[in-house]
């Protein structure tokens, strides 16, 4: 059973797929970094300066003035700049996975039709070899 595991761990595929892993959570932390940074801001001073990642309402009933002061407080909230922030991720990322595959496809060769190997027996209506000249199993000859 452990060699069997071996082969499988060893697979291309299974080494590839770890690599995409890897670069697949390296990748995320980049588009929430470009998010939070790049995206955000612009829209936040569009929407009249806010930023987003500040927005949450607490659920203790108290007012908080920054996120900092409502983590040290230990308050529950609702973090919805956050949850923005993140959807907004998501959607980048998710985009982004949609191009990178569109563009593999085309780029993947296409798979050609398969040239037939056997034909239909006219008479009986079995399978036989394309360069059978008599049917086996009926022994007609117009095939």
């Amino acid at each position: 059973m452990l060699e069997e595991f071996k082969k499988f761990l060893i697979k291309g595929n299974m080494v590839d797929m770890a690599v995409g892993f890897i670069f697949g959570g390296a990748f995320a932390t980049v588009v929430k970094s470009m998010v939070a940074n790049v995206v955000m801001p612009p829209v936040g001073l569009l929407m009249g300066r806010v930023d987003f990642s500040q927005l949450f309402i607490a659920l203790d009933g108290n007012t908080y003035e920054s996120m900092a002061a409502l983590d040290k407080a230990g308050a529950p909230a609702i973090k919805y700049g956050m949850f923005i922030n993140d959807v907004i991720s998501f959607v980048i990322l998710g985009f982004v996975v949609f191009m990178f595959i569109k563009s593999y496809n085309k780029l993947k060769e296409p798979e050609t039709a398969k040239t037939p190997t056997t034909k239909i027996c006219g008479e009986c209506a079995e399978t036989i070899p394309l360069a059978a000249k008599k049917c086996g199993y009926c022994g007609n000859t117009d095939v």
